[in-house]
């Protein structure tokens, strides 16, 4: 028999044990907000965390408590076992990558000729030559879909015309390639959202410091079918949704909904970025986009498919940025959504009253040449603001 210090000692390891476990099962709960949250878990999927936090916990429990003996051996490598799987597939409880992620399909872009920065019928231009104006030299400008109506604007602006095709010095790849063309010193102006993770990974493998300017303000807005009843979500429901905890319409006040059908975007599109830095300020994962009924996709855009119709609803729920949604790839049966109650209005957005009101940028190399800086100079003027309001964003 043991004496009585190590048998003290024992019990104190034990609950020491027991105590750690449930204190790190209890903080993860609390930290990706499970327990104040619970009642919006509606899925099998987003309850995994909170099961492999309990298995956890019971599994070493058990095996720590019970007693070690041979008759006890296989109940215990059981209970091992347990503890070593829910503690590995932890991570990918949370992150809900279960399966190969699937996304909804780029589909067809809007006519960018209607942009273009001397012929284009939608190009904004200012009322007054630029003071700034540029024959040679001249930076080499790529950007994001959504944000080649401000850059070929401001081209347009100060460019020669000549210049201005987009074999020449206004280029539009995507912005995953664009990007990297940056990286690569063959673009020196890239205009586009917050950078992903994932683009500041590749600059920094590269060598290459960014310089990343905010030059206008615009709104991440989701978006639903116009048949949908709601007319708003609060942050709290996006975080849940995209963090995987809410997948049915019916816990958000729609019964007839059914499964919410959360499209997301590739990795390092605009849009995508997007939404990887709103949960990334909640301090949540994204949640892994869920298989999806591929009649709802087609060949269509994003913009398209929230207005697909599955079992006699509007399911789908999406995002983009408002000018392109509402006015460079519109959809007549979509509608933005407030958020907290607030509509992301030209108003809301200059206040900051929208919640996601975010920035958009001209991300240059930090060693761009005397014109890049010259022209970024021009941007942030009273004359280059002028031209974001006028192409359709809200100024700084």
């Amino acid at each position: 028999m043991k004496s009585l210090p190590l048998r003290i000692l024992g019990y104190a390891v034990k609950i020491s044990v027991t105590a750690g476990a449930v204190a790190l099962a209890v903080y993860l709960l609390w930290r990706f907000e499970y327990f104040s949250q619970f009642s919006a878990v509606d899925n099998i999927v987003g309850m995994l965390p909170v099961i492999f936090a309990l298995v956890f916990v019971g599994a070493l429990a058990g095996a720590v408590w019970m007693k070690h003996t041979r008759r006890f051996a296989p109940l215990t490598l059981f209970l091992a076992a347990l503890v070593v799987l829910s503690a590995s597939l932890y991570p990918t409880a949370l992150s809900g990558k279960w399966w190969k992620a699937e996304y909804s399909q780029e589909g067809s872009d809007p006519p960018l000729s209607d942009y273009d920065p001397y012929t284009g019928t939608k190009t904004a231009r200012l009322d007054f030559s630029a003071s700034l104006r540029m024959q040679s030299g001249l930076p080499v400008l790529d950007g994001a879909l959504a944000l080649y109506p401000v850059y070929a604007a401001f081209a347009g602006a100060v460019y020669p015309e000549e210049a201005c095709s987009r074999e020449g010095a206004v280029q539009f790849t995507n912005t995953v390639e664009g990007f990297r063309h940056l990286v690569a010193g063959e673009r020196d102006v890239f205009f586009s959202s917050y950078p992903a993770d994932s683009q500041l990974r590749l600059a920094e493998e590269a060598g290459v410091e960014l310089t990343i300017t905010p030059i206008g303000k615009e709104a991440f807005v989701f978006l639903v079918g116009d048949e949908n009843p709601l007319g708003g979500l609060s942050r709290r429901q996006i975080y849940n949704i995209y963090s995987g905890k809410t997948a049915l319409w019916q816990t958000l006040g729609w019964k007839e909904g059914g499964e919410i059908v959360a499209f997301q975007r590739p990795e390092g599109s605009g849009s995508q970025s997007g939404i990887q830095s709103i949960m990334k300020k909640a301090g949540l994962p994204l949640a892994s986009p869920r298989p999806f009924d591929r009649s709802l996709v087609g060949t269509n855009s994003l913009m398209d498919q929230i207005s697909a119709v599955r079992k006699g609803v509007m399911p789908v729920l999406g995002y983009s940025y408002r000018f392109f949604a509402t006015t460079m790839r519109p959809n007549p049966h979509a509608k933005l959504l407030e958020i907290d109650g607030i509509a992301p209005t030209d108003e809301n957005i200059r206040s900051g009253a929208y919640p996601f009101t975010v920035n958009f940028y001209a991300v240059t190399r930090k060693d761009c040449s005397a014109n890049t800086a010259r022209f970024l100079e021009w941007i942030l003027s009273e004359e280059g603001q002028t031209l974001v309001e006028k192409a359709g964003y809200v100024p700084l």
